[in-house]
């Protein structure tokens, strides 16, 4: 047997890897009995901060790294493919559906015991530790007697998700840049003139915010800035970001806004949309009085407001192996974004990773470590060589990838380093006879006690 601590992302995706590879699999989740600061249910794998896994193209290396996933039998791009909602070029999915299916799956896989319950402590048997970066205070001190008390942490910055049906319409209007998804458009578009622009900059400057405490330096990743820190950077910079409004028209005015906020569709029904790139660390009341000024939004009603959280990760370089084993613990692996990879795909690719070479050192086969052309093996060579330093979260990204031989640039040298890792993945697949799981069964109806996951 193997014992998972953590039903997130990543411990769904290891649970399901052993399991689909007949290991009896413990999977321990805290969630209902401990919450954490950012969850609202006990479903495994809640998406908390966005419901985007992001491009979905294969010109990006996160695109890449789902595909890579897929080939993998990986559980989370079941489940994603299956809950997908409009998002333009982006993998965006219903929530609910999404988290509810893999909590289906893994609770009705005969291989798997559900123990809903906070772990205190970490067996000295083979051990997936994917607790995420809300671990539960006992378990981090736990982790921190294994691994030293050197401990890296930045704050992570939710986005306030609306009811469409509060969005103003006649203000409104629904587009994606430059028409990629037809005339409709998947997203809904918050035009602003640049008067309002400015006033809405100058709000978020002297908005008042919830405070850290004094002895937490906060580092932010830049991935998920709050929005208020990125205007401090400068009056343009929202602009320039999230609120770029390039290849958009207002079909009111004709012409291209001056900014743009624009909300995706965060659930299947389309009833829920989120702030794209609208992470913050505002009091919840400032929150409602500043984003009501956006044109469209005076009268939203706010579903979840935005909100901030201390997330935890490890000097992974420092501790952990290639394999994703503690060096100093080579029966405990450590899985998802507490090694220090940021985004909910490359936090699932670390647990799928992580189950792979758990089942092999159980049964006492070689273990793996994926090609660096790979994007999976590009992320595992990241967060494990010992020479770096300075270590901080990543995503996927064509940069850790070894170069080509080739001068071609942009496009053509994005797709010439996709079809390279895709032609690495197979040929590494099939040289360490990685059977991919079956698929898993199509989600179940909801039943009373898939509601209860849902308080």
């Amino acid at each position: 047997m193997v014992t998972v601590i953590g039903a997130g992302l990543a411990g769904s995706e290891a649970a399901w890897q052993l399991a689909s590879r007949g290991v009896r699999v413990r999977l321990i989740e805290m969630r209902p009995v401990r919450m954490t600061p950012a969850h609202r249910t006990a479903f495994f794998g809640e998406l908390v901060c966005s419901n985007s896994l992001r491009n979905a193209s294969l010109t990006t290396a996160v695109g890449v790294l789902k595909e890579e996933m897929r080939r993998l039998g990986s559980l989370v791009m079941q489940a994603a493919d299956r809950a997908r909602v409009p998002a333009g070029g982006a993998l965006a999915v219903d929530r609910e559906e999404f988290a509810r299916a893999l909590t289906q799956a893994l609770e009705r896989h005969p291989m798997v015991e559900v123990v809903r319950g906070e772990a205190t402590a970490i067996p000295d048997t083979v051990t997936v530790v994917a607790t995420g970066p809300l671990t539960s205070p006992a378990l981090e001190a736990e982790l921190a007697r294994l691994v030293g008390s050197r401990h890296l942490y930045f704050y992570d910055a939710i986005a306030p998700v609306v009811s469409a049906g509060s969005i103003d319409m006649g203000k409104a209007f629904r587009a994606s840049r430059y028409g990629t998804s037809g005339d409709d458009g998947d997203y809904i578009n918050c035009p602003m003139t640049h008067g309002e622009y400015e006033a809405f900059v100058t709000a978020l400057l002297g908005a008042q915010q919830f405070a850290a405490h004094e002895f937490e330096k906060p580092l932010y990743f830049e991935g998920c800035m709050p929005i208020e820190e990125m205007a401090r950077r400068g009056p343009m910079t929202l602009a320039f970001g999230p609120m770029k409004p390039v290849g958009l028209v207002d079909p009111r005015t004709g012409r291209r806004p001056a900014a743009v906020v624009q909300l995706r569709q965060d659930d299947r029904a389309g009833r829920l949309y989120s702030m794209v790139g609208f992470q913050t660390k505002m009091l919840h009341g400032e929150q409602r009085r500043i984003f009501r000024t956006i044109p469209g939004l005076e009268r939203v009603e706010f579903v979840r407001l935005g909100s901030l959280h201390r997330n935890t990760f490890i000097d992974a370089p420092r501790v952990l192996a290639p394999t994703l084993q503690l060096r100093a613990r080579p029966e405990l692996f450590l899985a998802g974004q507490m090694t220090g990879v940021e985004g909910y795909v490359e936090s699932a690719a670390m647990g799928l990773f992580a189950g792979l070479n758990a089942e092999r050192l159980l049964r006492g086969r070689p273990l793996l470590t994926p090609p660096p052309e790979t994007a999976l093996g590009s992320l595992v060579a990241y967060i494990s060589e010992p020479a770096r330093r300075d270590f901080q979260p990543m995503n996927a990204n064509f940069g850790l990838m070894p170069e080509t031989d080739d001068r071609r640039r942009g496009v053509e040298k994005r797709e010439a380093l996709a079809n390279r890792a895709l032609g690495a993945i197979e040929s590494w697949i099939a040289a360490a006879a990685i059977e991919p799981p079956p698929v898993a069964p199509a989600e179940a109806s909801q039943t009373a006690a898939d509601a209860e996951h849902w308080g």
